[in-house]
Protein backbone atom coordinates (compact mmCIF):
# COMPACT_ATOMS: atom_id res chain seq x y z
CA UNK A 1 0.00 0.00 0.00
CA UNK A 2 1.68 3.32 -0.76
CA UNK A 3 1.97 6.59 1.44
CA UNK A 4 -0.52 8.49 -0.75
CA UNK A 5 -3.26 6.07 -0.40
CA UNK A 6 -2.88 4.62 3.05
CA UNK A 7 -3.17 8.85 4.06
CA UNK A 8 -6.17 9.39 1.85
CA UNK A 9 -7.78 6.08 3.48
CA UNK A 10 -6.51 7.68 7.15
CA UNK A 11 -7.37 11.31 6.85
CA UNK A 12 -11.00 10.53 6.71
CA UNK A 13 -11.18 8.26 9.39
CA UNK A 14 -8.99 10.79 11.87
CA UNK A 15 -11.13 13.71 10.85
CA UNK A 16 -14.30 11.27 12.03
CA UNK A 17 -13.08 10.13 15.26
CA UNK A 18 -11.64 13.39 16.14
CA UNK A 19 -15.08 14.64 15.04
CA UNK A 20 -17.00 12.20 17.60
CA UNK A 21 -14.14 12.85 20.86
CA UNK A 22 -14.74 16.81 20.21
CA UNK A 23 -18.81 15.57 20.31
CA UNK A 24 -18.50 13.97 23.62
CA UNK A 25 -16.29 16.63 24.96
CA UNK A 26 -18.59 19.09 24.08
CA UNK A 27 -21.49 17.50 25.53
CA UNK A 28 -19.58 16.51 29.01
CA UNK A 29 -18.83 20.33 28.95
CA UNK A 30 -22.65 21.19 28.43
CA UNK A 31 -23.24 18.90 31.02
CA UNK A 32 -24.76 16.08 29.81
CA UNK A 33 -25.05 13.04 32.16
CA UNK A 34 -23.11 9.20 30.51
CA UNK A 35 -26.09 7.05 31.01
CA UNK A 36 -30.12 7.78 32.18
CA UNK A 37 -30.14 9.61 34.98
CA UNK A 38 -32.76 7.56 36.09
CA UNK A 39 -30.68 4.76 36.42
CA UNK A 40 -32.31 1.94 33.86
CA UNK A 41 -29.77 -0.20 32.70
CA UNK A 42 -31.45 -1.67 29.15
CA UNK A 43 -30.35 -0.08 26.16
CA UNK A 44 -33.98 0.23 24.56
CA UNK A 45 -36.24 3.17 25.72
CA UNK A 46 -39.71 2.27 24.31
CA UNK A 47 -41.60 5.52 25.69
CA UNK A 48 -41.19 8.51 24.86
CA UNK A 49 -43.37 10.12 27.55
CA UNK A 50 -40.88 9.05 30.54
CA UNK A 51 -37.53 10.20 31.57
CA UNK A 52 -36.13 7.28 29.90
CA UNK A 53 -36.46 8.62 26.41
CA UNK A 54 -32.99 10.30 24.55
CA UNK A 55 -31.05 8.35 27.45
CA UNK A 56 -30.05 5.03 26.41
CA UNK A 57 -28.45 3.52 23.20
CA UNK A 58 -31.75 3.20 21.42
CA UNK A 59 -35.24 4.41 21.69
CA UNK A 60 -38.09 5.46 18.91
CA UNK A 61 -36.42 8.68 18.01
CA UNK A 62 -33.30 6.09 17.05
CA UNK A 63 -35.17 6.23 13.17
CA UNK A 64 -35.20 9.90 13.16
CA UNK A 65 -31.15 9.74 13.22
CA UNK A 66 -31.17 7.18 10.33
CA UNK A 67 -33.33 9.24 8.21
CA UNK A 68 -30.73 12.11 9.36
CA UNK A 69 -28.12 10.00 7.97
CA UNK A 70 -29.96 9.56 4.79
CA UNK A 71 -30.86 12.97 4.07
CA UNK A 72 -27.05 13.81 5.08
CA UNK A 73 -25.79 11.59 2.43
CA UNK A 74 -27.98 12.28 -0.08
CA UNK A 75 -26.85 16.41 0.28
CA UNK A 76 -23.00 15.47 0.80
CA UNK A 77 -23.38 13.13 -2.53
CA UNK A 78 -24.60 16.67 -4.36
CA UNK A 79 -21.66 18.45 -2.29
CA UNK A 80 -18.93 16.35 -2.55
CA UNK A 81 -19.83 14.34 -5.99
CA UNK A 82 -16.28 14.01 -7.46
CA UNK A 83 -14.78 13.25 -3.96
CA UNK A 84 -14.60 9.38 -2.59
CA UNK A 85 -16.73 8.16 -0.53
CA UNK A 86 -15.04 8.49 2.71
CA UNK A 87 -15.38 12.19 2.50
CA UNK A 88 -18.87 12.05 2.06
CA UNK A 89 -18.90 9.94 5.06
CA UNK A 90 -17.27 12.09 7.15
CA UNK A 91 -19.21 15.02 6.34
CA UNK A 92 -22.39 13.05 7.09
CA UNK A 93 -20.36 12.22 10.85
CA UNK A 94 -19.24 15.76 11.00
CA UNK A 95 -22.79 17.48 10.45
CA UNK A 96 -24.42 14.96 12.81
CA UNK A 97 -21.99 15.88 15.63
CA UNK A 98 -22.41 19.67 15.09
CA UNK A 99 -26.71 18.42 15.48
CA UNK A 100 -25.91 16.85 18.63
CA UNK A 101 -24.11 19.61 19.78
CA UNK A 102 -26.61 22.32 18.98
CA UNK A 103 -29.61 19.85 19.97
CA UNK A 104 -28.33 19.55 23.69
CA UNK A 105 -27.84 23.31 23.93
CA UNK A 106 -30.02 24.87 26.40
CA UNK A 107 -31.13 27.13 23.48
CA UNK A 108 -32.83 23.83 21.70
CA UNK A 109 -33.96 21.84 24.64
CA UNK A 110 -36.41 24.76 25.90
CA UNK A 111 -37.12 25.17 22.89
CA UNK A 112 -38.30 20.92 23.04
CA UNK A 113 -39.88 21.79 25.88
CA UNK A 114 -41.84 24.82 24.88
CA UNK A 115 -42.95 23.91 21.99
CA UNK A 116 -42.84 20.24 21.25
CA UNK A 117 -44.46 17.22 22.97
CA UNK A 118 -41.27 16.78 24.36
CA UNK A 119 -41.97 18.14 27.84
CA UNK A 120 -40.19 16.40 29.95
CA UNK A 121 -37.15 16.02 27.61
CA UNK A 122 -33.57 17.34 29.50
CA UNK A 123 -31.26 16.54 26.99
CA UNK A 124 -29.29 13.08 25.17
CA UNK A 125 -26.99 11.07 27.56
CA UNK A 126 -23.58 10.96 25.86
CA UNK A 127 -24.18 7.34 25.23
CA UNK A 128 -27.33 8.28 23.51
CA UNK A 129 -25.75 10.66 21.58
CA UNK A 130 -22.87 8.54 20.61
CA UNK A 131 -25.44 6.26 19.28
CA UNK A 132 -27.10 8.47 17.56
CA UNK A 133 -24.47 9.72 15.65
CA UNK A 134 -23.58 5.59 14.79
CA UNK A 135 -27.58 5.03 13.70
CA UNK A 136 -26.45 8.44 11.16
CA UNK A 137 -23.76 6.56 10.15
CA UNK A 138 -25.69 3.24 9.41
CA UNK A 139 -28.48 5.83 7.16
CA UNK A 140 -25.62 7.06 5.32
CA UNK A 141 -24.94 4.08 4.42
CA UNK A 142 -28.18 2.66 3.65
CA UNK A 143 -28.70 5.69 1.32
CA UNK A 144 -25.49 4.71 -0.33
CA UNK A 145 -26.48 1.36 -0.96
CA UNK A 146 -29.83 1.56 -1.90
CA UNK A 147 -29.43 4.75 -3.64
CA UNK A 148 -31.51 7.90 -4.38
CA UNK A 149 -35.11 6.74 -5.44
CA UNK A 150 -34.71 3.21 -2.87
CA UNK A 151 -33.85 4.98 0.19
CA UNK A 152 -36.23 7.96 -0.66
CA UNK A 153 -38.71 4.99 -0.53
CA UNK A 154 -37.19 3.77 3.09
CA UNK A 155 -37.11 7.32 4.11
CA UNK A 156 -41.25 7.62 3.44
CA UNK A 157 -42.19 4.29 4.71
CA UNK A 158 -40.22 5.48 8.00
CA UNK A 159 -41.90 8.37 8.36
CA UNK A 160 -45.18 6.67 8.36
CA UNK A 161 -44.72 4.14 10.57
CA UNK A 162 -43.20 6.85 12.97
CA UNK A 163 -46.50 8.92 12.87
CA UNK A 164 -48.15 6.16 13.03
CA UNK A 165 -46.33 4.46 16.14
CA UNK A 166 -45.37 7.67 17.90
CA UNK A 167 -47.38 10.52 16.34
CA UNK A 168 -44.03 12.01 15.79
CA UNK A 169 -41.54 11.99 13.09
CA UNK A 170 -38.32 13.81 11.30
CA UNK A 171 -40.55 15.69 9.55
CA UNK A 172 -42.74 16.33 12.21
CA UNK A 173 -39.86 17.43 14.63
CA UNK A 174 -38.38 19.82 12.07
CA UNK A 175 -42.01 21.56 11.71
CA UNK A 176 -42.83 22.06 15.02
CA UNK A 177 -38.93 23.34 15.97
CA UNK A 178 -38.73 26.04 13.39
CA UNK A 179 -42.81 26.70 12.92
CA UNK A 180 -45.05 25.03 15.64
CA UNK A 181 -48.50 24.19 14.76
CA UNK A 182 -51.11 24.19 18.11
CA UNK A 183 -53.45 21.69 16.12
CA UNK A 184 -50.45 18.97 15.75
CA UNK A 185 -49.48 19.38 19.19
CA UNK A 186 -52.52 18.84 20.26
CA UNK A 187 -52.98 15.95 17.95
CA UNK A 188 -49.15 14.52 18.95
CA UNK A 189 -50.21 14.19 22.48
CA UNK A 190 -53.39 12.32 21.99
CA UNK A 191 -56.13 15.26 21.53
Amino acid sequence: MNEKYRNSVMYPRIAIAVCIALMVAGLYWQGRVWWCKVGDLSPWSSDIWTAHNSQHFFDPYTFTHILHGVAFFWIADLILKEKPLRWKFFLVILVECLWELLENSNLIIERYRTVTISLDYYGDSILNSLSDVLCCAFGAFIAYKLKFWRSLAYFAITEIILLLWLRDNLTLNIIMLIYPIDAIRIWQSGG
